[in-house]
């Protein structure tokens, strides 16, 4: 006898949704076996691509940009809930295969979708409407500089809702004075504010990875108001998190040209010289690259 709650479970495959037989299914079909070079860890259960549309908070009229859609379990999630989605697919085997899966799941849908074939690291343009949000499930091994390249690239993103390794999302969220807290977590911050948004156990990937997965959750934010530009802002973040454990002072030395170059520049920005990388927002970053010594337009 079925109990009144499992009537109520929505089942895989009732709304186009791919469950675990049909990724394997498709998988196979495809010849596709995932590789590690590539990040490719498949979602095969759709309650997790149902709570990741839920957590990304979609309004009617996003458009919706997808990092890595694979076989197409988040694709057919996200189509519903948004007014187009664009997917970007490197691996060419699963950007032919995703159209199709698309028409056959969801044929109703399939004037919202399009798909881009290429690296997401080399894309700098998208067909159709401006993308309002980014939701992925971001392969593991560059999740950290697509989600800033997109974030650069496409301002127009307003919000972004990415699944990455549980240990990157704790240090794209963190805040300052964290032991995480480092170069991810303020070059993230100059772009959105970013919070944790969940766990995603390992169950319901194919296959298993080793690691857990975390939800972050980002919103679109004004940069620091600085003369300096983002480019001269991240050279400093770099410099003061290669050597983390030393003082900025220290630290900065090569970034300014000497250590005393270097106090100069903090002692003009407000920040203490024996103060380390990882106490800093990135305002106080923002400030220290506006007052490099020999900067043109540096404060005097």
């Amino acid at each position: 006898m079925t109990s009144e709650r499992e009537d109520a479970a929505p089942r895989a495959g009732t709304d186009g949704l791919l469950g675990p037989a049909d990724v394997r299914e498709l998988a196979a079909a495809l010849g596709v076996r995932p590789t590690k070079q590539r990040g490719q860890n498949f979602v095969i259960d759709a309650n997790t691509v149902r709570r990741i549309v839920r957590a990304a908070d979609l309004r009617p009229g996003d458009t919706v940009v997808e990092v890595g859609p694979g076989l197409g379990s988040l694709t057919l999630a996200l189509l519903p809930a948004a007014a187009h989605v664009t997917a970007v697919e490197i691996d060419d085997t699963l950007a032919a295969a995703l159209p199709a899966t698309v028409a056959a799941r969801l044929p109703e849908l399939v004037d919202r979708f399009a798909l881009v074939r290429g690296d997401a690291m080399r894309v700098t343009e998208l067909p159709g409407p401006a993308p309002t949000a980014l939701v992925a499930n971001l392969p593991y091994n560059v999740a950290v500089p697509v989600l800033l390249h997109m974030l650069a690239t496409f301002p127009t993103l307003e919000r972004a809702l990415v699944m990455v390794q549980a240990e990157v999302a704790d240090r794209l969220a963190a805040a300052p004075g964290s032991r995480v807290y480092g170069v991810p977590s303020v070059k993230a911050a100059w772009y959105a504010r970013a919070r944790r948004a969940g766990a995603i156990g390992r169950s319901v990937f194919w296959p298993a990875p080793n690691v857990d997965s975390g939800l972050v959750s980002l919103e679109r934010r004004d940069p620091p108001r600085t003369t300096a530009s983002r480019e001269e802002v991240f050279a400093v973040v770099d410099a003061a998190f290669a050597q983390r454990r030393k003082m900025l002072r220290s630290a900065l030395s090569g970034w300014a040209g000497s250590s005393a170059a270097a106090e100069t520049a903090l002692v003009a920005a407000g920040v203490g010289p024996r103060a380390r990388g990882e106490e800093l927002t990135v305002e106080d970053f923002a400030r220290i690259a506006a007052h490099r010594p020999g900067r043109a337009g540096a404060p005097g």
